[in-house]
This record gives structure tokens, C-alpha cells and sequence, in this order.
């Protein structure tokens, strides 16, 4: 279960923090700014892996979703964030990330500033038990097959067409 006391930073669209509020506070319909980091990982294919979210989750249970994604904790920076991210949801320490866009998602429930990456990475992947229903690599056309049919996140959609396609 998500743990709705965490802390994150509120910032502005800048990414300046500016206060702080409780993960239950920024996903109640605030819409509080709050940053996020977000790792798309490619094979030497070219095909995405994906993670899927577990049923628990308080928003977008049981979809796919993009291979990382999660909260910054408060006095972290994106780079940490993501490192740390990248460690607890699939095991993966040795990776070079490249930064593709920073940019704010706005949802009826919540607003993220969200940092995206991508790397290359054809080592092992250790999907937490803990934090994921598993995971896998999708080709191009599983990808674009799946668009709008309910089983990816919005998010993901979203954030896929913007920097990918």
C-alpha cells in the first residue's frame, strides 16, 4: 500500500521547491505541483519495456505503465530521484540515463512536473515484487496496438506520443 503520509516537495513549473505536502495531499483532487521522475528503457531492438502497475496502486491500478516512474522525496534532486527509482523498481544500478523533456501533467486528480529519460539497456531486469505486477519489453506495434484501448496508463500515452513518436 502506498504509504499516504510520504513527504514530497510542491514546486513551481521551474522546479523550484516551495513547500511540501503528503503523497494523500497531492493525489486528493488538489492538484498540488509535485515532481516526478520517469525512465523509458529501450533494448538495442528498440522495443520499450514496460512495468505493470500493481492492483494496490492509487492510481491506474493494473496498467502498464512506463518502465519507471516515481515520486522525488523532499531535498532530492531529479538525478538522485531517479537513480534511486530506477534501483527499488527494477534492480538496474548500471545505466546511463539521457534527459529528454521536462514538462507538467495535468489530470482531474493531480498535476506532476515530470523529468523524462531514456537509456539503451540490454542487462538483466529484476521487476520489485513489492512494487510491480512484473514487467516486459513491447515492441513498436504492441505499443501503438494498445494506444487507447484501456491498457496502458494515460500517462504513458501521453508522455510516449510527446517524446517518442
Amino acid at each position: 500500500m502506498d504509504n499516504l503520509k510520504e513527504k514530497f516537495p510542491i514546486v513551481d513549473e521551474e522546479g523550484q521547491v516551495i513547500g511540501s505536502a503528503t503523497r494523500g495531499e497531492c493525489h486528493n483532487g488538489s492538484r498540488l505541483l509535485h515532481p516526478v521522475v520517469h525512465l523509458h528503457v529501450f533494448n538495442s531492438k528498440g522495443d520499450i519495456y514496460l512495468q505493470k502497475r500493481p492492483e494496490w496502486k492509487d492510481i491506474q491500478p493494473g496498467k502498464w505503465d512506463t518502465a519507471v516512474g516515481g515520486h522525488m522525496d523532499y531535498g532530492e534532486t531529479p538525478e538522485k530521484a531517479l537513480r534511486r527509482e530506477v534501483s527499488e523498481e527494477l534492480g538496474i544500478t548500471d545505466f546511463v540515463p539521457e534527459f529528454v523533456d521536462k514538462y507538467v501533467f495535468d489530470s482531474k486528480r493531480e498535476r506532476e512536473l515530470v523529468y523524462v529519460n531514456r537509456t539503451t539497456y540490454d542487462g538483466p531486469i529484476q521487476p520489485s515484487a513489492e512494487e510491480l505486477d512484473g514487467g516486459r519489453f513491447w515492441t513498436m506495434d504492441e505499443i501503438r496496438e494498445a494506444m487507447g484501448q484501456g491498457i496502458l496508463t494515460p500517462n504513458f500515452e501521453s508522455e510516449f506520443q510527446r517524446c517518442f513518436v
